[in-house]
């Protein structure tokens, strides 16, 4: 059995964030909420445009996660909709655009602090 390289779960959060990004998901974003909640002690959210890009940003952070964490439980995978992996103290919600407009847990969690995700996982403003 190999041993996981034990990292805190702030620079989880941090890979989990970096894994969706290589993937090209939209509006990634670290919410630390073990402040206001008993939950969890981060949420990551990310979008993609559709269910095959929703279920390759979850698959990649499911599989870039192995060395370091794995998941107590997946739900929507097969869908494609809205994706959430379960690490604990990290959940990790996998959204497609419209349904991540609907739940709008972006404004639920407006009380939590954003956790800056380090310049070189970004892509988005760097195609310009």
């Amino acid at each position: 059995m190999q041993d996981k390289e034990v990292l805190p779960a702030e620079e989880r959060a941090i890979k989990c964030a970096a894994f969706a990004l290589d993937k090209k998901a939209l509006d990634v974003k670290i919410l630390g909420i073990k402040r206001i909640s008993s939950i969890a002690d981060y949420l990551v959210l990310a979008s993609g445009r559709s269910d095959k890009q929703v279920q390759a940003i979850a698959d990649s952070v499911k599989q870039g996660m192995k060395p370091f964490d794995r998941p107590l439980d997946i739900e929507g995978l097969n869908e494609g909709r809205w994706v959430v992996i379960d690490f604990g103290d990290i959940i990790v919600h996998v959204f497609q655009e419209e349904v991540r407009r609907t739940y709008n847990l972006d404004e639920l969690w407006e009380r939590a602090t954003r956790l800056e995700i380090p310049e070189e996982f970004l892509w988005e403003h760097k195609e310009k």
